[in-house]
């Protein structure tokens, strides 16, 4: 069963994932999701696979790595801030 999740729900697919663990595994338990971003969307167990990394030690590892590898426009327009006045 596929799964679609926005990229703000991405804490909580990481988080069923034991530790450490490395990019095949994650890819393997993750090649059903699609994390859906502001400008298209991408393939969870696709995206880890393409990683350098040996290890994960923890979520927050993964997650910077998966962020490190999404696309710019992942999270919106670049530059761009609702905090900017």
């Amino acid at each position: 069963m596929t799964r679609t999740i926005r990229l703000n729900r991405l804490d909580g697919v990481l988080s069923e994932l034991e530790y450490p663990t490395d990019p095949s595994t994650v890819a393997a338990a993750c090649e059903d999701v699609t994390v859906r971003l502001a400008d298209g969307e991408v393939n969870l167990g696709e995206t880890v696979s393409g990683s350098d990394a040996a290890e994960f030690a923890s979520a927050e590892e993964l997650r910077t790595e998966l962020m490190s590898r999404l696309p710019r426009r992942a999270v919106g327009e670049p530059f761009q801030s609702d905090g900017d006045a």
